[in-house]
């Protein structure tokens, strides 16, 4: 169970990376749409495991991988656009959200 700070600090580093996302990607991905389907903080606030929706990749584990190997550059920004509601800035760590693929494999299962 999240704390009421934690879900907090969740809400708010989703819709600041969400605006970073929107203007840096490009520069890493090209036109590739990633989109951030939620946020999760651990208890001492030094984490936050981002997990994300990549479309329309043809590898979107190669293109998670840019954006790991990117995730410095993205918790600098991140850090200059929250520095007056955050003290700490979290370590960012990025996940392939595949929720929708199972949602997807699940109702096909369910027509059969």
């Amino acid at each position: 169970m999240e704390t009421t700070r934690q879900q907090k600090v969740s809400k708010a580093i989703l819709k600041e990376l969400s605006f970073i996302f929107q203007k840096e990607t490009r520069q890493f991905l090209g036109n590739i749409l990633v989109t951030i389907t939620s946020a999760r903080v651990s208890p001492d606030l030094s984490v936050a495991k981002i997990y994300l929706s990549i479309f329309p990749a043809k590898d979107p584990d190669e293109s998670l991988q840019v954006l790991n190997n990117n995730k410095k550059y993205f918790r600098t920004i991140l850090a200059q656009s929250v520095k007056n509601q955050l003290r700490i800035i979290p370590e960012l760590i990025f996940y392939l959200d595949d929720s929708a693929e199972y949602a997807e494999q699940i109702e096909s299962l369910l027509k059969k």
